[in-house]
């Protein structure tokens, strides 16, 4: 599972980037708390409730972030 969710985080950071947003900003337009993301690299992972979270803000299914 720490592979996947590392995988998400890069994915969330390629999408900060296309989108020009900072990691920062990403976690308040999908109303996470700050260092939420942050969190991921260092072991923690995403609820079922924040994976839907970032779905609902960015539009993309849940299971388009964890291929």
């Amino acid at each position: 599972m720490k592979g996947v969710i590392l995988y998400m985080y890069s994915k969330i950071s390629k999408y900060c980037t296309d989108n020009n947003l900072s990691i920062k900003a990403f976690e308040e337009k999908c109303s996470l708390s700050n260092g939420t993301v942050n969190g991921w690299k260092n072991g923690g992972n995403p609820s079922v409730e924040t994976l839907k979270k970032i779905s609902s803000a960015t539009q993309i299914p849940i299971e388009k972030w964890l291929e």
